[in-house]
């Protein structure tokens, strides 16, 4: 899952991303509303976490803009304050769910989790394809009953290509979907990610590569 987080308050923008990347998501950070609608034009993103006062760009424009794009971009916004008229209205302006500050973590993570299930077409909480059974809120994997140990990258693209219910998933899409926008594109890291991936998962391969295209379940 690609998440951008947008909030002004460095040391707890850091925190968040670094506790999202923890829970296998590719993360970009950005500290002001000018920085967050250049990235919007640039990369897909999943969901955004986006503070609500924001310097240069407020978020509520920030907001007006994934709207008058048009993109499958879910929106969870934040605010300092919990006051039910400014939460109402950032609904209102196509945000599609509300934390006040100070939150819990553990609520931002499943709420940030959940939206990324609404990003694309509705999908079940645990993903299942070819005997694999991966819980992103519980970080768990199993095949056939046996559990999988996962490092974070590799939980990621399992889930891209999970989600995919048997499409064909491209290097470019995994990378875009499972790293961060530092991450150069030339690198081979994606294939090497998949190699280990597949030798975890255990034989007979489930990962199959498509020559030109990609890797699907």
């Amino acid at each position: 899952m690609r998440v951008l987080v947008v909030e002004d308050e460095q040391l707890l923008a850091d925190a968040v991303a670094t506790g999202l990347r923890r829970e296998a998501m590719a993360v970009d950070v950005v500290y002001d509303g000018a920085a967050a609608q250049e990235r919007i034009d640039i990369n897909d993103y999943d969901v955004v976490v986006l503070d609500r006062d924001l310097p240069l760009v407020h978020g509520d424009d920030v907001c007006r803009r994934i709207i008058e794009l048009g993109l499958p971009t879910r929106v969870l916004m934040l605010t300092a304050s919990g006051d039910v008229s400014d939460r109402v209205a950032g609904l209102e302006l196509g945000a599609d769910d509300y934390l006040p500050k100070p939150f819990a973590f553990s609520e931002l993570t499943a709420r940030v989790r959940a939206l990324g299930r609404r990003a694309t077409t509705a999908l079940p909480p645990v993903l299942e394809r070819a005997g694999i059974k991966l819980d992103p809120g519980r970080r768990e994997v199993s095949r056939d009953g046996r559990e999988v140990q996962l490092a974070p990258k590799e939980f990621a693209v399992l889930e891209v290509l999970l989600r995919a219910d048997g499409g064909v998933v491209s290097a470019e899409q995994l990378l875009e979907k499972a790293w961060d926008e530092n991450t150069d594109p030339f690198t081979n890291v994606v294939r090497v990610t998949v190699m280990t991936l597949r030798r975890k998962l255990g034989e007979p391969p489930v990962i199959v590569t498509v020559p030109g295209a990609g890797y699907r379940i």
